[in-house]
Formats: structure tokens, sequence, C-alpha cells
């Protein structure tokens, strides 16, 4: 089969027709821009150009040389292919066909270190390659999502037109999409969206865990509460759809969401980021306890068994006089979370950004997921905010604002753990969210036995209070150690 379409030549080229792909062809379409299709299967090119793409500013590809043939100079290519090794073969075949100074954009959720190698790669046989996130799922993708480009920075002014003509806007016509840094950046950036993305879904999974059991609220009480919260401070995607999930009637009139097997999946981008949090040495315990949530949930038949076994303290609902309060507490109590969940997801990408040399935005970066995104929210504009007036800032706690959130949110954050704790109700993110601070606002903490367990049982040494840092020492705890010592002291 020969390119079929309405144009003949196109400013950029498409791979992989799936519904992402579909959308995103649409978009560009719709913002002016000529557009070369191509899918691996034959059939969904001619399915596409004869259906949804049908007299607009597609051409539909049978072969990437084809493709080639028909793209405006230099080349522009967005793959939108599974994750792994469908986006190795296809930058393969691309390389065979495409010149130098061409560009080969990578859209899906690729793990930011195969970005880093393939980004070397292609820029060794004289390309450009862009590794950019893009956010906000299949509506997102159709009608403006949040991109996060990062690559070659030669690559950026070729592709700035048009991701920033496809992206999300804000209310003040500000693209969602800002450039994020060299080779594997955007991917990691997109990571970390997704990851905080984790932890936002636990947490508001764990709200609506206490509505339903501490609070026995109906459905339609949460989804008025859920509703009113969107309304102010808590204002965002997940807690709009989270009001009309739980407000949605199946066919027979009763909660849709009480018929949904609670066992969660996840495609591993959660998992990555936990992953780069380790091996960063960043503490990102409320996501990890999100991801980790997830596992948990899986293990459905394990549960069962659980519960016919090992007993907890019975749920004691709370009166119609506590419900106001408690209600108002769980307020506070999220947002709180939220905002340590979010610092936790910055301090990890400053920790890459140090690790790999790259400079981020990080006032740049909030503004791309104000919208388009998963976690797109006002809460968003005070992130924004906060690295505005100071790009060093070390940890969004120590922003005033969001110190001030977190002293005014404390007291009912801890009563809402106390309530939840004592009723045997399981609140891991909430849990890891409030340790963590306690952690973090603390001179002192017990690692200091901790060093001094190493050294005893491996001889790994310690620092003193009454020395200068970078002095190590070592102590014969049982009189017969000797004093060779282990080399790795790692802090």
């Amino acid at each position: 089969m020969k390119a079929k379409g309405t144009t003949t030549t196109a400013d950029i080229g498409l791979i992989g027709l799936a519904v992402m792909g579909e959308n995103l062809a649409l978009n560009m379409e719709s913002k002016g821009f000529s557009v070369a299709v191509y899918n691996r299967t034959a059939a969904k090119t001619e399915h596409f150009v004869s259906g949804r793409g049908a007299g607009k500013k597609f051409t539909g590809c049978y072969s990437l040389a084809e493709m080639a043939a028909v793209l405006s100079r230099p080349r522009k290519v967005f793959i939108m292919v599974k994750a792994g090794e469908a986006v190795d073969e296809t930058i393969e075949q691309l390389l065979a066909v495409l010149e130098k100074g061409d560009v080969i954009i990578d859209g899906g959720n690729s793990n930011y270190q195969d970005t880093i190698r393939r980004n070397a790669y292609v820029e060794s046989k004289g390309l450009l390659y862009v590794g950019t996130g893009v956010s906000g799922g299949e509506e997102g993708a159709l009608k403006g999502p949040s991109i996060m480009p990062g690559g070659s920075p030669a690559a950026w002014p070729l592709v700035k037109p048009l991701l920033r003509a496809i992206a999300a806007k804000t209310k003040k016509g500000v693209a969602c999409c800002q450039w994020i840094g060299e080779n594997g950046a955007g991917h990691f950036v997109k990571m970390v969206h997704n990851g905080i993305e984790y932890g936002d879904m636990q947490l508001i999974c764990e709200t609506y865990d206490l509505m339903k059991h501490l609070l026995a609220l109906s459905h339609d009480e949460m989804g008025n509460l859920f509703e009113k919260w969107n309304k102010r401070k808590l204002s965002s995607y997940l807690i709009e759809i989270t009001r009309d999930i739980v407000r949605y009637k199946d066919s027979d009139g009763e909660p849709l969401l009480e018929k949904i097997l609670d066992t969660a999946g996840q495609k591993g981008t959660g998992k990555w980021t936990a992953i780069a949090a380790l091996d960063l040495g960043a503490p990102l315990t409320l996501i990890g306890e999100a991801v980790f949530g997830r596992c948990l949930s899986a293990a459905k038949t394990e549960r069962v068994k659980a519960a016919q076994i090992i007993s907890g303290p019975r749920i004691a609902r709370l009166y119609d006089t506590l419900k106001e309060t408690f209600t108002k507490d769980l307020e506070k109590a999220l947002y709180a979370a939220k905002v340590v969940s979010y610092a936790q997801g910055f301090l990890l990408m400053r920790a890459a950004a140090k690790e790999h040399k790259w400079n981020l935005n990080y006032g740049g970066i909030a503004l791309t997921w104000r919208g388009g995104c998963i976690i797109r929210s006002a809460f968003l504009d005070r992130i924004k905010n906060a690295f505005d007036k100071n790009p060093d800032l070390e940890n969004l706690l120590l922003d005033p604002f969001f110190a001030r959130v977190i002293e005014d949110a404390q007291p009912s954050w801890r009563r809402v753990l106390h309530m939840a704790v004592h009723n045997g109700i399981p609140i891991p993110a909430f849990s890891s969210g409030l340790s963590y601070l306690d952690a973090y606002r603390r001179k002192w903490l017990p690692a200091n036995l901790l060093q001094a367990q190493r050294d005893y049982f491996g001889a790994h040494t310690y620092e003193r209070v009454d020395r200068p840092r970078g002095e190590f020492f070592h102590t014969d705890w049982t009189g017969h150690g000797g004093d060779a010592t282990a080399s790795a002291y790692t802090v």
C-alpha cells in the first residue's frame, strides 16, 4: 500500500495508533499541524485515516520509509509505542530512514535510564532525541496534556512550537509544557509525577475508608463532601473524579464503587519512583507506602484468610455530634499529607538533578503540572510561588506558606491518626507522611545507636559530635576486634 491522505508533506510523524497515539494525532491536527501517521498493523492505519482522521490533514503511511519521504525537514517523529524493547526497535528502524539533524521523540512512559541511554545513542548517529513525559490520559491527549520534554537541547527549538501548541493551558494561557533538561530529565520528572499521583490516590482512598467505616457516610454524603473540598484548597482533578465515582450508581441503583474488587493494579512508574529514591538516598516514604499499599491490596486471598484468623479492634463509629469536627480534621490532614508527598517528590528531583547534573526549574515543573495532567490542582500554584521566591529552596516544608499549613494542620492530622489506629483502620500514607514530618523537624534522631551497631558488627566507623565532621572513628567494642575498619561510610 502507498501513503494515503490529504497532504503531500507533513509537519510531524506519529508512530503508534493506540488510544493515546490517535488522540495526540487528532490534537496535533486540530492545532493546525499536518500529521503523517503509521502503525505496525496496516489495518489500524487505514482504519484511522478513513475513520476519525477522514477529511483532515493526515497522511496514512504504510512504511517508515514512506513517512520519512513526506515529512518536512528537519524531520520530527513522535513515537507512541509500548515502553521497552518496542521503543528500541522503532528507533533502529527510524535511524535507517532518517538523516542527521532529524528529531526522534519518545512520548511513552519510558524508564528515564533507558532514555539517557537512547539519547546518547541517537546523538552518536547525528540525530536529536527527546524523551518526553505526557500526562493526562486519553482526554488529555486529545484536548491538551501536560508535557515534560527533555533530551537533546538543540531539539527544543524544533519541537517547542508543536509541543506547546498541543499542551494544556493554564487559566492565564500559559502552556503546561516547559523544557525540563538534558537526556532523561523529562522522563524522570514524568516518573516522579506518577509517583506523586500514587501518593495522592492512596491518601484519597484512605480518606474514603475513614468516611465509610468511621463516619458511616452514605455515598451521596461522601460525594457532597468531596464536592465541597473541591471548591476549597483541595481543589484538584483527583478530588473531582472521586466525587463522581462515589456518587455513581450501577444499573440496579446501588453504588458501583462497592461492586469493584479491592485489588489495585499498577504499570510500574510508581515502583520506578520508589527504586530511584532508594538509589539516590531520598526519603520518599509516603509514595513508597502508596506503592506497597497496591501490592498489599493484590494479596486479596491472603487478606480474606487473615481476616478470619487475626483479630483487631472493633470499629466504633463516631456519634453524629463528632462527625463535623472529624470531617474538618480530615480535610486538614489530607491537605497536609499532600504537602509532604509533594515535598518528598521535589526532594527526589533535587537529588536526581545533583546526580545527573540537570538544571531543573522546579517552579516551571509545578507550572507544567498545573493543567492537563492527573495531579493537576490549584495547590501547584503555591508550589510554583515557593520556588519562584526561592529557586534554591531545599524542601517545600521550609517555605513560609507550607510551614504555616503544616503547623496549623498538625493537631488535626494527629487526631485523625489516633482515631484510625484506635479503630484498626489502616492509613499507611497518612501515617508515613506524619512520621516523616516528625523526623524531619527533629534536631536529633537515634541514628547514633544505629551507627554504633554498624561499627560493632562491621567496623563501619562513626563520626563524633565533639569532633569536626569528616573525622571517622572505630571502637573495639569487644576488646578483641582489632584495628581494621570497613571502607564504606555513607551518609
